[in-house]
């Protein structure tokens, strides 16, 4: 209930438009075509830099040099094992749940292992920040295991955060072009505005809450289909469409139907979304060299077909379209998707959880009421129609 008769009656929807935080971690230039993380431009990050730089500079302010990139990769090392009891819930609920439910329940379950989750403190957060991500590569690589219906691997690998993944999901070492691929695909996920999951993520800390919390809420917040799984549907539907020659007459029977093409188009981005631009670079490599080469050339006529048609309406592709044939052409199915991209982000959203502790306000925002005002009657129940 809002405390005051006279509402301040300024309301967007959805926030649109709302500035609800400062932040110095990232910035998105969605008329320049542009995504930078803390001044560096993501083109230039994916080209000479790797996901644990990354994330050392989201949550730490900075690149790191030599000796401080050497004590990050030794506190995640030292992190990265993932308790029994994780592995035997992923294995419970993999079987039957959604992997965004196993995700979640995972992460938040990790809490009862830490008898200091509810210190609120700067320093203890961002110990738990570092323990979270340290985790992601076994937890995730465990859930897609399972839904394969494979054993889990945990024996602990001493590869790069991208190639761990691939190990503990594929089963096997991936080479270093697979690793580079994945190591820049998370990269150009780590981070990207005050999209929905962030924001679900600050709500939550906010309230002093640990980042075990805000990353639940972050992981429950992307399982939404208007946030995450965007690649996997798209990838659906190139696969649907089958061939290059099949794609002009699949997309106008979309368009009559008034079905949203996959993939394509975004909020912020009025240009072609940068990452995308680096993606299908290395989607035409792997598709070709896992012998998916058709799903490469029908995404590369579906792109045409709709820069002609919409790119003058600021429609073009988003990093959806090429990430999941990607992803699929690795050997990966399309339900570990998401959970990929929660990979990414948890440096993100870890990184903007910290960064709005140290300034914190509670969110509470107001709602506009719109009902009755009354005073209306009470009637009671034995005489109401």
């Amino acid at each position: 209930m809002e405390s005051s008769n006279t509402q301040n009656n300024t309301y967007a929807k959805g926030l649109e438009g709302v500035i609800a935080a400062e932040t110095e971690i990232g910035f998105v230039d969605g008329q320049e075509g542009r995504l930078v993380y803390r001044g560096y431009d993501i083109s230039v990050l994916s080209e000479n830099s790797n996901y644990e730089e990354i994330s050392y500079l989201l949550n730490f302010g900075k690149l790191p040099n030599r000796k401080q990139m050497t004590e990050y990769l030794e506190q995640m090392r030292a992190n990265s094992e993932v308790p029994q009891d994780t592995y035997d819930l992923i294995q419970t609920y993999g079987k039957k749940a959604h992997p965004m439910v196993t995700l979640r329940t995972v992460i938040s379950n990790l809490a009862s292992y830490d008898p200091r989750e509810s210190d609120s403190s700067i320093e203890n957060q961002k110990r738990i920040a570092i323990s979270i991500i340290a985790k992601m590569p076994a937890i995730v690589g465990a859930i897609h295991r399972t839904i394969l219906g494979k054993d889990i691997l945990k024996s602990r690998s001493e590869l790069s955060y991208a190639g761990s993944f691939l190990y503990y999901a594929l089963g096997r070492n991936p080479d270093p072009v697979e690793t580079k691929i994945m190591d820049t695909a998370l990269m150009l996920h780590a981070d990207h505005g005050m999209n929905a999951s962030t924001f679900s993520a600050l709500v939550t800390i906010s309230t002093l809450a640990d980042i075990y919390s805000a990353t639940t809420s972050a992981i429950s917040t992307l399982k939404g289909p208007l946030h995450g799984g965007a690649n996997e549907r798209a990838l659906k539907m190139i696969m649907d469409i089958g061939s290059p020659e099949k794609a002009g007459p699949y997309l106008e029977a979309m368009v009559a139907r008034k079905e949203k093409i996959m993939g394509f188009g975004h909020r912020v981005y009025k240009v072609y979304d940068p990452r995308a631009k680096i993606l299908k670079k290395y989607a035409s490599y792997i598709s070709e060299k896992s012998d998916k080469k058709s799903i490469f050339e029908t995404a590369n006529k579906v792109e045409e077909i709709m820069i002609n048609k919409l790119g003058e309406k600021g429609i073009f592709p988003n990093v959806d379209f090429y990430s999941g044939m990607i992803y699929y052409s690795m050997g990966l199915t399309p339900e570990i998707f998401t959970p990929i991209f929660a990979l990414g982000r948890i440096s993100g959203w870890t990184a903007r959880s910290l960064e709005y502790l140290q300034n914190n306000k509670l969110f509470r925002p107001k709602a506009l009421y719109v009902g009755e005002r009354g005073p209306k009657t009470y009637i009671s129940i034995q005489e109401r129609q």
